[in-house]
């Protein structure tokens, strides 16, 4: 496997600073050692370039902050994204917030990708400009992967939605704004909450999330893993925590019974924020669950 990493240093797109030092926290978990040490060739593509804190401007649009800024980011992600598919590479792309994701998905649309989508996530992401109780663009973005809301960030998958409602499944669900929740209801999302993986049980959910995304395996899959999915005492550097998560082994489990499957074609991980970390222990969870994402085995 060729990995081609993309670092997206964006936090434009939350409301707390500090996910732009992402990319560089998970590689410093020593991200390249642990893909090689699967056997896996690195290829390195850098962080795409994102305005600074100094050169950043607010037009005046609270319902879709910072939009100018983010745009042009998640059309820079697109392109790497493309590039790697077309370089028969597996693109791994490092948040960054969640609103990264836009790219990504535009990405692979363009590069013309037959994927399906798990969304590993505390929120629904499923906001637009109408429902938006805070105008931050991260609670968008698997909205806008789906076509809905804002034209000009809908329009980096080439005018058509980067991805199928029916292809989406939403995993590990805990806390959706009313907006959102009334949107997904009405649509062919797949969700599966946190309640659902209580009941059932984190191995039969997974399952049921790789058969909806991937058509019952005839399409690939893209992983796009919010590290706020975990609870928070896994993880403690996210920008957004929410109680009752999944356990790290429950994560771990879903990414070796996606590797088991064959499936994954893609991946991100998002939301690390080293401000609010405790000695890098996130970006290093981040690292142990793309390992185990990508074949790392226990025997």
């Amino acid at each position: 496997m060729q990995v081609q990493i993309i670092g997206a240093p964006l936090d434009l797109g939350a409301a707390r600073r500090g996910t732009d030092m992402g990319p560089s926290a998970i590689r410093c978990a020593r991200l390249h050692d642990a893909l090689r040490g699967l056997g896996a060739t690195v290829v390195d593509r850098g962080n795409v370039v994102v305005p600074g804190v100094e050169s950043r401007t607010e037009d005046g649009n609270q319902r879709l902050r910072y939009l100018p800024e983010i745009t042009t980011a998640c059309g820079a992600v697109a392109r790497e994204v493309e590039a790697a598919v077309h370089d028969g590479g597996f693109p791994l792309v490092l948040g960054g917030d969640h609103s990264v994701s836009i790219g990504t998905l535009a990405g692979l649309h363009r590069a013309g990708a037959d994927f399906g989508v798990i969304w590993l996530d505390a929120h629904g992401d499923f906001n637009t400009a109408e429902t938006t109780p805070s105008g931050n663009i991260h609670g968008m973005a698997l909205a806008v992967a789906t076509g809905r809301g804002c034209p000009e960030l809908c329009a980096l998958a080439g005018g058509a939605p980067a991805v199928a409602d029916s292809a989406v499944v939403l995993m590990g669900v805990r806390a959706l704004d009313p907006g959102e929740r009334t949107a997904l209801c009405a649509s062919a999302v797949t969700v599966l909450t946190m309640k659902d993986v209580d009941e059932f049980g984190a191995a039969e959910v997974v399952r049921r999330a790789m058969a909806a995304a991937s058509a019952d395996g005839r399409r690939a899959v893209h992983l796009s893993c919010d590290l706020d999915v975990l609870d928070p005492v896994h993880a403690p550097g996210v920008g957004t925590p929410v109680p009752g998560g999944v356990t790290y082994r429950e994560a771990l489990l879903a990414m070796e019974l996606l590797a088991e499957s064959g499936l994954l074609r893609s991946m991100e991980v998002v939301e690390v924020n080293p401000v609010l970390d405790e000695a890098n222990r996130t970006a290093r969870t981040a690292v142990e669950l793309v390992a185990s994402a990508l074949g790392e085995r226990i025997i």
